[in-house]
Formats: structure tokens, sequence, C-alpha cells
């Protein structure tokens, strides 16, 4: 049976959903991903769709959600990536384990920061999953 594992982040524009997208296009066997935010933005970060297409995930038709979408849904692995979501989301109903990665927002810096934390969220997703 597959994991399911929530990403969530303040605005689900970038963190939340290169994570989401990463763990579902390589480790679809093992995982059923989804993301959301505490605060949806609204928008998805371009940079983030980018930085996704140049390791082949298509991510152009992603659209913010918010975590309250999810609430009900039982998890087996919920994961906060930044700081501010681990606030907002301490708890989780329904969640057997909850992660937290505090990895900073790439909005603030160019596009070269999106890469970054595309490739630290891909070695910790590979790491949980190995576990």
């Amino acid at each position: 049976m597959k994991k399911r594992i929530l990403f969530l982040c303040t605005g689900n524009a970038a963190r939340s959903q290169m994570a989401e997208a990463l763990a579902n296009a390589f480790h679809s066997e093992e995982v059923e991903a989804v993301s959301a935010g505490s605060r949806p933005a609204g928008w998805v970060h371009p940079h983030a769709i980018r930085a996704m297409a140049e390791v082949g995930v298509d991510i152009h038709d992603a659209r913010s959600k918010g975590a309250d979408q999810f609430i009900n849904d039982p998890f087996d692995i919920v994961v906060t990536v930044c700081d501010s979501a681990a606030r907002d989301c301490p708890l989780w109903p329904g969640a057997k384990r909850i992660e937290h990665w505090p990895i900073e927002d790439p909005s603030y810096g160019g596009y070269e920061d999106f890469v970054t934390t595309r490739d630290e969220l891909a070695r910790r997703i590979d790491e949980l999953l190995a576990e």
C-alpha cells in the first residue's frame, strides 16, 4: 500500500509544490503525495515551475491549495517544509507521523535558490522514503 504524504508550507507556491511533484514523479510506486499551504498564495512561482521542468517534471498546471481542504484526510506522513507552516499547523488530525524540514523560502532570492531548494527537497524525500 502506498504511503500518503502531505507537504505543507505557507503559500503552497514553491517548496511544498516542488516536494509534491518530486515525490509523485520519482517515487510514485511508494507514495501518493499532495501539497497545501497554511495561507495559500493563489499561484505557483514561475521559478518553481522552471526548476522542476529542468528535471523533467511539469508543474505548470499546479495550483495553490489551502491546508483546510485536507484536514479530514488521513496521512501516513505530514511534512512541514517551513517554520511558518510548522507554527500554523503544529499538529495534524489523522497524521501517523509529522516531520519538520526548515527549508528557507527561495522566493526571496533568485532562480538558483529554487534549484538549490529543489535539490534539497529531493534529497530529503529520498532519505525519508529510505527509512
